[in-house]
Order: C-alpha cells, then sequence, then structure tokens
C-alpha cells in the first residue's frame, strides 16, 4: 500500500534538491549573458516574447508574468498560433525565449530561424546543448536536474520548477539592476493583497 506522507516528501526533496542542484552548477556567463539581452532589450524599448509547449508553456507564461511584474515588457506566444500569422508579435529589437527541455521540440525548433530573420534575438533555454534548439539559437541558457521525481523519470517537475526559479532569480537581478522600485510595483499591482501591502506602506 502507498504511503502517501513517504511519497509526498520524496518528491518535496527531490524538487528542493533539484533547485540546490542547479545552484552548484549553472553556467554564470550564460546568466549574465541573457541578463544582459534582456536588459538591453528593455531600455531600447523592446519586449521579451516566450514560448514553449506543454510543460514548458506552463513556465514560459509564467516567465513573462514575472518580467512583466518588474516591469520588462514580455508576453507569451502561443507556438501553434505562431506559425499561422502571430510572429508578427515578434519585432527587431526583440528577444525571444524558447523552452524546450530536450531541445527538441518542433513547434519550437521551427520558430528559431523566422525570430532571427526579423532581428530578435532568441535564447534556447533547454538541459540540452547539443540539441536542435540550443545550437540554433543565440544565446543558451542551460538549466538541467539528474532526475524528475515520479517512478519513470518523465513527468517534466523538477526540471521546471528549476527552470522558473532560474528566471525568477534572472528576473530579481533585473528588477535591482533597473533601478525598479517600490513606487513604480505599486502602480502596475494595485489590487489584491499585495496592491494593498504596496498602497498601504506595509513591508
Amino acid at each position: 500500500m502507498l504511503d502517501v506522507m513517504e511519497s509526498v516528501r520524496n518528491t518535496l526533496k527531490m524538487e528542493s534538491e533539484a533547485i540546490a542542484e542547479v545552484l552548484g552548477s549553472f553556467d554564470i556567463a550564460q546568466v549574465q549573458a541573457v541578463c544582459n539581452a534582456i536588459l538591453e532589450c528593455k531600455n531600447n524599448k523592446h519586449k521579451v516574447v516566450t514560448a514553449g509547449c506543454g510543460t514548458s508553456a506552463a513556465a514560459a507564461r509564467k516567465i513573462a508574468h514575472t518580467l512583466s511584474c518588474v516591469e520588462i515588457p514580455a508576453v507569451f506566444l502561443e507556438p501553434s498560433d505562431a506559425v499561422h500569422g502571430g510572429l508578427g508579435m515578434v519585432q527587431e529589437g526583440d528577444v525571444v525565449v524558447l523552452l524546450s527541455k530536450g531541445g527538441k521540440t518542433e513547434e519550437i525548433t521551427m520558430l528559431v530561424e523566422p525570430c532571427k530573420t526579423k532581428g530578435a534575438m532568441v535564447v534556447a533555454v533547454t538541459e540540452a546543448p547539443k540539441s536542435v534548439l540550443a545550437t540554433g539559437c543565440d544565446l543558451l541558457l542551460k538549466v538541467a536536474v539528474s532526475k524528475e521525481p515520479d517512478p519513470f523519470n518523465m513527468l517534466a517537475t523538477s526540471s521546471i520548477i528549476a527552470v522558473i526559479a532560474m528566471f525568477d532569480a534572472i528576473s530579481i537581478v533585473l528588477m535591482q539592476l533597473s533601478g525598479f522600485s517600490r513606487d513604480k510595483f505599486a502602480v502596475i499591482h494595485p489590487h489584491g493583497a499585495v496592491g494593498e501591502r504596496l498602497l498601504s506602506g506595509e513591508k
């Protein structure tokens, strides 16, 4: 019989270990290059476009939202819409962040050349540095974990948490470099519990 508590604890333990693994293995030069590209994009009044499929799409949406929350304009591009005209969203000077764990997702790899042709800088976020996606993009951000917590090592859980955590860290760097202030946050987030705290001056 399944020990539910033990299973939950094991998953949470493995996911916390995945963050620690990335902390000890990320390439600072890659992270710096991505930060510089996004900051330059913002300073030149361009935007960040994110895309992914499946669980990577959920991460891409979250990344776009977090960047927007620190006044780095960002939007999610649905890959299936992209190749039916949605690529018109991508403009010269934009940074396009493409997520694919294995770097082989066809709906994502087919976006690389059109985005580069349009003059965007394309960032690959993958665990596979020799993949089609990684080798075709302008910048690589490798985020890799040893194992997913499910019994088949298939369900994108720890790996996606690691990607989101890395972009949380990047967003906070950009927040600090761009001079994003509490007052600016209050303007763009006036509602909800966070908005109440910001407007009341509560820490």
